[in-house]
């Protein structure tokens, strides 16, 4: 999987920041003679699913450019106990400083792969896909939204430009669910658009304006099966959002809807447990 460059230079940058902007690694420093090297791994301590380790070779990277970097796993693939996902070798001072910054990004972007694979195994071959939200830590949507990927998810928009999402104060402002697409379609007529609805009565009158997506807000099983069955013969895609749980995924995925939309995959998944070890 690819990465925008200059975007992840920004946000290890800053992440780099936090650390150093009182000085070096103190600690480091007194500790460790000058000329010393080592091999560092970094290694999973709970089986998951991994992203984020290319992230973390471009952390060691910017500390030190020197330092000889392996990987044989690939973002994506299975984080097996004890086999590690990264070793890099060189100088002992460069790989410390780097250690924390590096496991951070390793360690919560592989926790949001983790659990959205949870779901994509869930609802295997239900033809339903699991999809994130914009409920991300900020400054960390890029990578966020890259780890849902790695773990079989799709992202729903990546800002508030790049699609229309007409929530239910958008309608309460427009007066009605036609005025607010209707709206849309007129200011940003090449943007996708999707409309949030809070009962079927609403779907109807999304699906009469020919809405091409449709999120059933808290909608129960029953309510998106009748929902799905209703948009039968349009071309509306339909999305369940709202209070979704794993238990409950392929209930809801069984009834025909074309996307689960999960903000917790990107705002409250716990970090995958890997660590950092040298040894000479």
């Amino acid at each position: 999987m690819s990465f925008d460059d200059a975007e992840l230079d920004r946000i290890i940058a800053v992440a780099l920041e936090e650390d150093l902007r009182y000085g070096p690694d103190a600690t480091t420093e007194a500790t460790v003679p000058a000329d010393a090297v080592a091999v560092a791994e970094l290694t999973p301590r709970k089986a998951g699913v991994l992203a984020g380790v290319p992230v973390a070779a471009r952390v060691f990277r910017t500390v030190a450019p020197g330092l000889t970097i392996e990987s044989t796993v690939e973002d994506g693939s299975p984080a097996v106990v004890g086999e590690p996902a990264l070793v890099v070798r060189g100088d002992t001072r460069a790989l410390l400083t780097a250690e924390r910054t590096a496991l951070n990004f390793l360690c919560h972007l592989s926790g949001i792969a983790t659990a959205t694979a949870a779901w994509a195994t869930a609802i295997e071959g239900t033809g339903t896909a699991v999809r994130d939200s914009r409920k991300t830590l900020p400054g960390l949507r890029f990578l966020a939204k890259y780890a849902v990927r790695c773990g079989g998810g799709v992202n729903h928009r990546m800002g508030l430009g790049d699609a229309v999402l007409i929530k239910d104060n958008h309608v309460v402002a427009a007066g009605s669910v036609a005025n607010a697409l209707a709206a849309a379609r007129a200011h940003a007529p090449r943007l996708p658009c999707e409309v949030e609805v809070d009962t079927l009565d609403q779907l109807d009158e999304a699906l009469a304006a020919d809405a091409e997506l449709v999120l059933l807000d808290n909608f129960s099983v029953a309510e998106c099966a009748e929902a799905v069955r209703r948009a039968s013969g349009t071309t509306a895609k339909l999305e369940a959002s709202g209070g979704l749980t794993l238990d409950v995924a392929r209930a809801y995925a069984e009834t025909g809807v074309d996307y689960l939309a999960v903000g917790g995959l990107t705002h409250s998944s716990p970090a995958l447990d890997l660590g950092m070890d040298l040894r000479a």
